[in-house]
C-alpha cells in the first residue's frame, strides 16, 4: 500500500525510499514485529477467557506434557497471521500476483487450522478436531488453485517446468503434471510445519529460518542481474516475496517471545498449517520446491518419522521410535525440551546455509 507514495516522489524525493524492495521489507519487519509485541499480551488474556482448559494435551504424549503445557492456550497462530498480513498489505506491492498467490494460501490454511482448533478446544479432546481426511482435502482444493495460479502467473518459458538446482539451465518439463507436483510441495509443506510444532519454540523458529532463506532467493530470482550472475532463472516479480518472509520473521518473533518456554501460548494449528502452506507457496512461485526440501529438512524428517512408524506399526506391531514425532522420541529419551528445540534450531541453520550455497553452486 505504502508503494504507491512513490507517485508523490516529485513533491517529496524522500518517497523514492518505498521503491526499494529492501527498505520496505526492513519496514514489513519492523511493522510485524512492534504488531505482536502490542497485541500479543491482549489477545493472549482473551484466548485464556474464551479457553477454560486451554489446548487438549495427547494422553498418549509424553507424560510430562500433562503438567507443564496443561491449560496453556492455543490459536495463537492468530497474532503470527494478523502481524503478517497487516504488514504484508501495509508495506508489499498490491498489484503483483505472487503476493496475492502467497497470501491467500496463507489465509486459506490457517481458516483450516482455525476450525481445527476450535472443535478440539470445544470438545477438550485433541482427537476431536476436523477430520484428517477433511483437513487434506481442503488443503489439496487450495493447493489447486494455488498451482493453476502459479502456471498463469510464471513467464511462458518457466511455465509447468521443474527447476533443478546445482544445474545451469536445466529445466525440466512437467506440463500439466506441475500442478500435482505443486500440490503436493504446498500441501506437504503445510502438513509437515504441523507435525514439528510439538514443544515450546520448536516450530517457529525453523519457519523463520526458512522464510527468511526463501525470501532471499525470491529477491534473487526476481532481479535479473542476480539471475545472471548466478546462472538461476529469473521469474520476475517473485522480488515482493521478500516483504512477505520478513513480515513472517516479524511477527514469528514477536509469538515467540510469548511461546518460549514455557510457553503463554501455542500456535495451534491455526498457525503451523498456515505458515506451512506459505513456505510451500513461496518455493513454488520462486520454482526452487527443490531446494525447500532441503531448507525445510527438518519439516521433512518430523514428517517422515510420523509416516515411518505408522507404516512400520501396521506391518509388525513394532515401532521404529520410542514415539513420533522423532522431537518426542527424544524426550523420551530423556532429553530436556529447551536441549531438542536448540538442537534442531542448529540443524535447522545449517541446512538453510546449504539451501542458500545451492543459489551459487552450479
Amino acid at each position: 500500500m505504502l508503494f504507491w507514495l512513490t507517485a508523490l516522489a516529485d513533491t517529496f524525493i524522500g518517497f523514492n525510499l518505498f521503491r526499494y524492495i529492501t527498505f520496505r521489507a526492513g519496514g514489513a519487519f519492523l511493522t510485524a514485529l512492534v504488531f505482536g509485541f502490542v497485541f500479543g499480551k491482549p489477545l493472549i488474556e482473551y484466548l485464556r477467557r474464551r479457553q477454560k482448559r486451554g489446548q487438549p494435551i495427547r494422553e498418549d504424549g509424553p507424560q510430562s506434557h500433562l503438567v507443564t503445557k496443561a491449560g496453556t492456550p492455543t490459536m495463537g497462530g492468530l497474532l503470527i497471521l494478523s502481524a503478517l498480513l497487516f504488514s504484508t498489505l501495509l508495506w508489499a506491492r498490491l498489484d503483483n500476483g505472487y503476493v496475492w498467490l502467497v497470501l491467500l494460501v496463507t489465509v486459506a490454511f490457517g481458516l483450516i487450522g482455525f476450525a481445527d482448533d476450535l472443535a478440539k478446544v470445544k470438545a477438550g479432546n485433541n482427537y476431536k478436531g476436523v477430520s484428517g481426511k477433511t483437513r487434506l482435502g481442503l488443503g489439496f482444493v487450495i493447493a489447486f488453485f494455488a498451482s493453476m495460479a502459479a502456471l498463469w502467473l510464471h513467464p511462458p518459458a518457466l511455465s509447468g517446468q521443474l527447476a533443478l538446482p546445482l544445474f545451469k539451465d536445466v529445466l525440466l518439463n512437467l506440463g500439466w503434471f506441475f500442478v500435482p507436483f505443486a500440490m503436493f510441495v504446498i500441501v506437504g509443506s503445510a502438513n509437515a510445519v504441523n507435525l514439528t510444532d510439538g514443544l515450546d519454540g520448536l516450530a517457529i523458529m525453523p519457519v523463520m529460518i526458512a522464510a527468511g532463506t526463501l525470501g532471499v532467493i525470491a529477491y534473487a530470482v526476481g532481479r535479473v542481474d542476480f539471475t545472471t550472475y548466478l546462472d538461476v532463472h529469473f521469474v520476475p516479480g517473485t522480488g515482493e516475496l521478500l516483504i512477505f518472509s520478513a513480515a513472517l520473521i516479524g511477527g514469528g518473533l514477536g509469538f515467540l517471545w510469548y511461546n518460549a518456554p514455557p510457553a503463554a501460548v501455542f500456535m495451534g494449528d491455526t498457525g503451523s498449517l498456515a505458515l506451512g502452506g506459505a513456505l510451500g507457496a513461496i518455493a513454488v512461485a520462486t520454482k526452487h520446491e527443490i531446494v525447500l526440501a532441503i531448507v525445510g529438512g527438518l519439516f521433512v524428517v518430523e514428517a517422515l518419522s510420523v509416516i515411518i512408524q505408522v507404516a512400520y506399526f501396521k506391518a509388525t506391531g513394532k515401532r521404529v521410535f520410542l514415539m513420533a514425532p522423532i522431537h518426542h522420541h527424544f524426550e523420551k529419551k530423556g532429553w530436556a525440551e529447551p536441549q531438542i528445540v536448540i538442537r534442531f534450531w542448529i540443524i535447522s541453520l545449517i541446512l538453510a546455509m546449504i539451501g542458500l550455497a545451492t543459489l551459487k553452486i552450479r
